[in-house]
């Protein structure tokens, strides 16, 4: 049987690409659940799930959002394509990036986090990868800056 590529409702407002899948994702297909993901795997996972959470969060206050929303409004992706979704993509890693073909990207580096990058008009966020080694939160707060800028959370 495949392994599922995607996990989350149809048209999120944000994807997250990752090279690699969390343990029990073919249970959480029919009824994705941050909880039950986090429970089923280890803590590199509730890390990750934390920090979508806090990048994506229409609020300040992520917990509950990460608890009771986060795969309302987000989604995750396992394979090296950009999902055909009008909302935002996200690229966890350089290696990660690798994986991908995408034409015309024109990222531009953040002033205040030159780690990462934004195409505005493709809608994709390069990070490092979402561990709070690379992913501080002053990095994750210049992300929201950023995408506060774009328009990304008054269309949440």
């Amino acid at each position: 049987m495949k392994e599922p590529d995607y996990l989350g409702p149809p048209r999120p407002a944000l994807i997250l690409y990752l090279p690699h899948r969390p343990q029990g994702l073919d249970e959480l297909i029919a009824a994705p659940d941050a909880q039950q993901l986090m429970e089923n795997n280890s803590n590199h996972w509730r890390k990750i799930m934390t920090l979508l959470a806090k990048v994506a969060s229409p609020q300040a206050e992520w917990r509950s959002f990460r608890d009771d929303a986060l795969f309302a409004h987000t989604a995750l992706c396992f394979a090296p394509r950009l999902e055909d979704a009008p909302g935002w993509h996200w690229i966890g890693g350089k290696e990660n990036l690798q994986r991908f073909t995408i034409e015309d990207l024109n990222a531009k580096a953040l002033k205040g986090a030159p780690e990462v990058a934004l195409d505005i008009e493709k809608r994709v966020l390069l990070t490092p990868y979402p561990d709070y080694r690379q992913l501080s939160n002053a990095t994750v707060a210049e992300i929201r800056t950023a995408l506060e800028r774009a328009g990304f959370y008054s269309g949440n």
